[in-house]
């Protein structure tokens, strides 16, 4: 069943449909992970008539390997390490700190392209939806999750399109809420599911991300 989905917008699209319940409701916030996260997010916000979004996190990758994750950082100083990962692979602390430190610099400048002059949302008291285009390992949506929770939202939704069946099982010990569209098996990599999974730019991010403030301006901002 390769190619579940045309397109990042087909699936957000679908997804929404998961994500009828919260349609209309005033403590509502789609954040979207960037930079594929957004086209989705985008499409849940409009269905739902919610504010959108970004929450930049950054996968750390094995060096020589870096679609493989051991961990993640996030907006906040949240940092996730997969320990199997690192344990089987032998990953010293220096090389952790090395890679994690390359990618927060990263993270840094993504916030400041996205954010603009926009100023963070408060996320405190609302229901806050994490949206990506998939999930394979989780370790960047975990970073997400964590550095949110200490936010204090009422709650934490994760939804996605499409997931690894194990992946979406662990995170329902860690937010509220999970809402995985499907779960095929064998799952391998989020993009087998696309018939279209090309790259998300930054333009192409910053355009969405503008069009949602539009539509809200009271929710528009980046934290």
């Amino acid at each position: 069943m390769r190619g579940l989905f045309q397109d990042r917008k087909a699936a957000g699209q679908y997804l929404a449909e998961k994500l009828s319940a919260y349609g209309g409701r005033e403590d509502v916030l789609v954040l979207a992970l960037p930079r594929g996260g957004v086209p989705v997010g985008f499409e849940v916000a409009k269905a739902l008539d919610a504010p959108l979004d970004v929450y930049v996190v950054r996968k750390v990758g094995v060096p020589g390997y870096e679609e493989l994750a051991m961990g993640a950082v996030a907006s906040g100083g949240v940092r996730v390490l997969n320990h199997s990962v690192i344990e089987s692979l032998e990953i010293s602390d220096e090389v952790i700190e090395q890679v994690a430190a390359e990618e927060l610099k990263e993270l840094e400048r993504r916030e400041r392209l996205y954010r603009g002059e926009r100023p963070p949302v408060d996320v405190a008291g609302r229901i806050v939806i994490l949206v990506d285009d998939g999930l394979a390992t989780g370790a960047t949506m975990k970073a997400a999750a964590q550095a949110l929770r200490a936010r204090r939202p009422s709650k934490i939704v994760v939804a996605v399109p499409v997931a690894a069946a194990e992946t979406c099982d662990e995170f329902r010990d860690i937010v509220d809420e999970v809402i995985c569209g499907m779960t095929p098996a064998p799952f391998h990599a989020v993009g087998i599911w696309y018939q279209d999974f090309s790259q998300t730019s930054d333009d192409e991010v910053r355009a969405l991300l503008a069009a949602a403030a539009r539509e809200h301006p009271a929710g528009a901002g980046s934290l």
